[in-house]
């Protein structure tokens, strides 16, 4: 899985050949510091690498580190972690300990032969966005709030990390936008929002069964957009359920990855209440 002895490089939640988003994983980083560990994710250059620094059975501690800062949580990263112990182990269930808190995460072949993965988020919340604040977050996009769909109102969902929600209603205007990555890193910097940006376009009804085409601004080193975001999926599927008022249980599909040549895809489970599931694969890179 990589050309360096203890580094495993996998691609999440890919959507075809040269979707996904890659994830750094390092299963036994017992003997790191904080600065080897973010150095390895520096030099890796995905938008995150995960370490193992402890195991005790099916007790698994995990740390995230983007290539400039440690995340609390990373979804995609959980992911490729679970299915990378899964090849070794075979499938079966772990309690990851994250600085988000216990995360829930199962790991088994499906149908066809191929390892996946599902977590249960920790227990979400939503949080009203700051008029101020949204205003600035839509003008680094070029964006008013003629822009935005009225059944999707502006907040910020948390189920591991904490994520603005912006939904767009024109599918041209989802596809065009642009924004400044140094200047929304300053915004994300002081807001604490540890996460992405989750933008999102919903052609159809708001849902079971929905697909929420999804870009998730994320500016950092030589990123300025995410492939495949599980800690956003999570979050979005809480602002569904909580803010929006989708009846659950309910399932929905996220398609991202488009903008930027990695279609990506990731299934979500939203029970009634509690944490939200979210489901896909990884393979090698």
């Amino acid at each position: 899985m990589t050309d360096t002895p203890g580094i495993l490089q996998l691609l999440a939640f890919a959507a075809e050949p040269g979707g996904g988003n890659p994830a750094g994983v390092v299963l036994d980083a017992t003997t790191l510091d904080d600065a080897q560990m973010q150095r390895i994710a520096a030099d890796l250059g995905h938008p995150e690498t995960a370490f193992v620094t402890a195991r005790e059975g099916d007790r698994v501690a995990v740390r995230y580190f983007s290539p400039d800062d440690e995340v609390p949580f990373c979804g995609h990263a959980t992911i490729a972690t679970a299915v990378a112990l899964a090849e070794i182990e075979g499938a079966g269930s772990y309690v990851f300990d994250t600085a988000a808190g216990a995360v829930d995460v199962v790991a088994e072949r499906d149908a066809g032969g191929a390892m996946g993965a599902g977590f249960t988020s920790v227990e979400p919340r939503i949080i009203d966005l700051e008029p101020e604040v949204a205003d600035r977050l839509l003008g680094l996009m070029g964006l008013t709030h003629d822009a935005l769909d009225e059944r999707m109102p502006l907040a910020q969902s948390f189920a591991g990390n904490l994520h603005p929600v912006v939904a767009v209603t024109a599918r041209e205007v989802f596809d065009t936008f642009t924004f400044d990555p140094g200047a929304m890193r300053e915004l994300l910097d002081e807001r604490g929002w540890k996460g992405t940006v989750i933008v999102v376009h919903v052609a159809g009804g708001v849902a079971d069964g929905l697909v929420v085409e999804a870009r998730n601004l994320f500016p950092v080193g030589g990123i300025t957009e995410d492939p495949a975001t599980g800690s956003a999926a999570a979050a979005l599927g809480a602002y569904l359920r909580d803010r929006v008022g989708v009846p659950a249980p309910f399932g929905f599909t996220v398609r991202q990855g488009r903008h930027i040549g990695r279609p990506s895809v990731l299934q979500v489970e939203v029970p009634a209440s509690g944490g939200i599931v979210v489901r896909g694969g990884a393979t090698p890179l």
